[in-house]
């Protein structure tokens, strides 16, 4: 929107060009219209329309007026103008485009999640243009002189990394440099994740463009939120995530639209917030598996984040604790810079890990063995709890989430679906997580060694919860997990049991963390259980006070193992390195590109028969998803042939043919929504889980 409202539009063609909101692949494109002489004003390109498609009235998006059709028969004229609005900008429909392509989805599912809904209250309360225009450029931080070194560009957190001032520079000059940026832990709120992140936006309004940040959840956006209040002052970004409400978060869309501010944070779909004069993308803690969209055409926000800032010529920020193995093999290949603090500076701001192993005593240990804690964790948390909270991290909610045998360890598994058994309370029977079905009249019996004893495989927070206040009594316990998570706790002493990713920030961080059950989170039933363990312990180990000790407990003593290793050494860019040289040793991802495609064994047989795959791709499959699926789906025989999603077949391709293998993926999806084919075969590429 310009700001001279009284300037002529140029004229607008006949015939209008629109995507249309179905579902179904082979009607991935545009389709022409007629344009009737009463819509014609309200009829630009952008704007919601509704039209008359194979018999239904459906909605969609005009993207183009045309002076003359490529459609040689008569055109159907648009039913309405749902808003004269031009929601969908030339910018962000390039983008879902892109987005569309690189995962072999359908425009229509990205524009669902780029574009909310419609709320005409909203449009009709704010005004078309902002109030009093500001310029980004020459305004100053509150309290702030105005020169660029004293806006931020050239210090604050940033001055702790070398290269991270030189791109900060690039950044306020109005160039697009690319970083992967390795954060140090916490020392102080000024020099905090958060306040860095504000600063990098500020660079980037002082260079007169907008900015985009994605984090991971609603917690993460608060604190981003506050640095950029502090920083900025207030009303100068908005906020976008799903507990907002319809019209709250459909308001801060059309103010970044309509050009109110040059600011967007949010979760997943903020990185498509319409920023005008984009200058930066950021993203923080990009192996957080709240940034892979669980809906078609299941994309990854960092990659939208690449392909926005690659369009838009734009600075790109991909920060976090831990590196995740795309952005390294993005940094190996020289595609991004690598953002890091210089060897001395990082121990320095190091905690002091200390490794606990798992065997307690039970007349030895005392209270830290009713704990289930190794009596050095223990200690280290009564100590500590003289000075602040002591935070405890476990890596499963619930009660007791799974149960071994008591003698040789083996899983307890359903006699129903063979799934896994857990507690959900004291007291109660053991019932499978995934059919609810309990053990039988018989109750348990080892099929491995004939034991009908039980133990806790992991234990949960809420059994944690209970253990760890009656070993360390007097002080309150606070649990943060599924259900009720807190964003941050006070200085005082108390015990805080949080599940990963749900840790509070202490006010002025934890006096000591612990990290229990470590070889549960190394037992991940995923690829990249060593890096996703690091990013776990290192996020929560970042909120302790400098100095202060951090405890893994739990890990399998008299093993080296390199997560572990890297923990201790606080050096995440070496275990990412090295677990990139093993996948490509053995043609994984991120070394190479995979798809998955999962249906009825039928169904997906039938579509391997239709799909054309380049030569260099390579066909793994169809097999079982078989018990230890990420997802948690499936049996332990892999289900039944006829169980929709009981079956997938992985492709494997050098990631020069990206392009021929997303088109190959495609057009099968096409070809089995053309034929109407019943049984569904859904398409994923880089899946998350499957191989």
């Amino acid at each position: 929107m310009g700001d001279d409202t009284s300037a002529p539009r140029p004229a607008l063609g006949p015939v209008a060009a629109v995507v249309v909101d179905t579902p179904l692949a082979h009607l991935d494109r545009v389709f022409e219209y007629a344009v009737p002489d009463e819509l014609a004003a309200d009829a630009v390109p952008g704007a919601r329309v509704r039209v008359r498609f194979a018999g239904r009235d459906l909605e969609g998006f005009l993207v183009e007026r045309r002076a003359e059709a490529e459609h040689e028969g008569r055109l159907t004229p648009l039913r309405k103008v749902v808003s004269a609005e031009p929601v969908l900008t030339p910018e962000v429909l390039t983008l879902c485009r892109a987005v569309a392509d690189r995962y072999a989805g359908t425009l229509s599912d990205v524009l669902r999640l780029a574009v909310p809904r419609r709320h005409a209250t909203a449009e009709r309360n704010l005004p078309l243009l902002p109030p009093t225009p500001r310029s980004y450029a020459a305004e100053p931080a509150p309290d702030e002189p105005s020169s660029p070194v004293a806006c931020g560009v050239d210090g604050g957190p940033w001055a702790d990394y070398p290269a991270g001032r030189a791109w900060l520079r690039r950044v306020a000059a109005g160039e697009g440099p690319a970083a992967a940026w390795l954060a140090l832990p916490t020392r102080d709120r000024d020099s905090d994740w958060p306040e860095a992140l504000a600063v990098a936006v500020h660079a980037a309004l002082t260079g007169g463009r907008g900015a985009v940040v994605v984090v991971p959840d609603h917690r993460d956006v608060d604190r981003v939120d506050a640095a950029l209040v502090r920083r900025l002052g207030p009303g100068r970004h908005v906020r976008l995530t799903a507990d907002q409400g319809p019209q709250a978060r459909y308001t801060a869309w059309l103010k970044v639209l309509r050009g109110h501010v040059r600011v967007a944070i949010g979760t997943r779909a903020a990185a498509f917030a319409p920023v005008h004069d984009l200058g930066l993308v950021a993203c923080w803690d990009d192996g957080d598996d709240l940034l892979s969209e669980p809906r078609a055409p299941y994309h990854h926000t960092g990659v939208v984040l690449s392909l926005r800032a690659e369009q838009a010529g734009a600075a790109l920020l991909s920060g976090g604790f831990v590196r995740s193995l795309r952005l390294e093999a993005e940094v190996e290949a020289g595609q991004v810079v690598p953002v890091v603090a210089d060897h001395d500076v990082v121990r320095g701001a190091a905690p002091q890990v200390v490794i606990a192993g798992e065997g307690l005593d039970q007349e030895r240990d005392g209270p830290a063995a009713r704990a289930h804690l190794p009596s050095r964790a223990w200690r280290v948390a009564k100590d500590a709890l003289r000075d602040g909270p002591v935070l405890v991290q476990v890596p499963r909610r619930g009660y007791l989430p799974a149960l071994s045998c008591g003698e040789c360890r083996s899983p307890v598994r359903c006699p129903r679906c063979h799934g896994p058994m857990a507690l959900g309370s004291a007291g109660s029977e053991p019932r499978c997580r995934w059919c609810s079905a309990g053990l039988g009249p018989s109750g348990f019996e080892c099929r491995s060694c004939g034991s009908r004893r039980l133990r806790a495989t992991v234990t949960g927070a809420r059994r944690t919860a209970e253990e760890i206040g009656r070993s360390l009594p007097g002080h309150p316990v606070i649990t943060s997990g599924s259900g009720e998570v807190h964003g941050s706790v006070g200085p005082e002493p108390a015990i805080v049991i949080a599940t990963p990713g749900a840790e509070p920030v202490a006010e002025d961080g934890y006096a000591a963390v612990l990290l229990l059950d470590a070889w549960a989170s190394l037992d991940l039933p995923v690829l990249d259980a060593p890096l996703e363990s690091l990013r776990r312990w290192m996020a929560a180990a970042a909120l302790v006070r400098p100095g202060r000790p951090v405890v893994l407990a739990g890990a399998p003593e008299g093993v080296t193992l390199p997560a572990v290793e890297a923990l201790v050494r606080w050096d995440p860019g070496w275990l990412a390195g090295r677990e990139l040289g093993e996948r490509r040793e053995l043609g994984l991802p991120p070394a190479v590109r995979m798809a998955q495609l999962r249906g009825s064994r039928a169904a997906l047989e039938a579509a391997l028969a239709q799909l054309r795959l380049p030569a260099e791709a390579q066909m793994l499959g169809p097999m079982p998803l078989g018990t230890w699926s990420h997802s948690g789906t499936g049996s332990g025989d892999g289900g039944s042939d006829d169980d929709p999603g009981s079956w997938h077949a992985l492709v494997r391709a050098p990631l020069e043919v990206t392009a021929e293998l997303t088109d190959a993926l495609a057009a099968l999806r096409a070809l089995r929504s053309a034929r109407k084919e019943g049984d569904v075969v859904t398409v994923r590429v880089d899946p998350v889980d499957g191989w």
